[in-house]
């Protein structure tokens, strides 16, 4: 499994809108993608403009390949990308080790 971690910086004015958007791109857009295993969005406490997007996939490629190369992609980004003040900065990781 990969962990795809997008840190993502937007306007803090606009907190409440990019809330309910995130939620609706994931769930109505990212969701449906294949290899898609569930997501986690996290809003800094010390830098309000700030939130972290984790998504977790079958494989590397189910991201990188198959969502972004998919029209899917661009319906994601005209949810969201309209509240970023830069582009995300965006790594995948693998699981070396859990809790219980």
């Amino acid at each position: 499994m990969i962990l795809e971690h997008c840190d993502i910086e937007i306007d803090p004015s606009k907190n409440a809108e990019f809330e309910k958007a995130i939620l609706i791109g994931v769930e109505t857009v990212i969701a449906k993608s294949q290899g898609f295993r569930g997501f986690k969005v996290n809003h800094s406490v010390e830098t309000p403009a700030r939130y972290l997007l984790m998504i977790y996939w079958d494989t590397l490629e189910n991201h990188t390949i198959d969502f972004r190369g998919s029209d899917a992609f661009a319906d994601w980004r005209n949810i969201v990308g309209p509240f970023f003040v830069k582009p995300p900065v965006v790594e995948h990781f693998n699981l070396i080790g859990k809790s219980t």
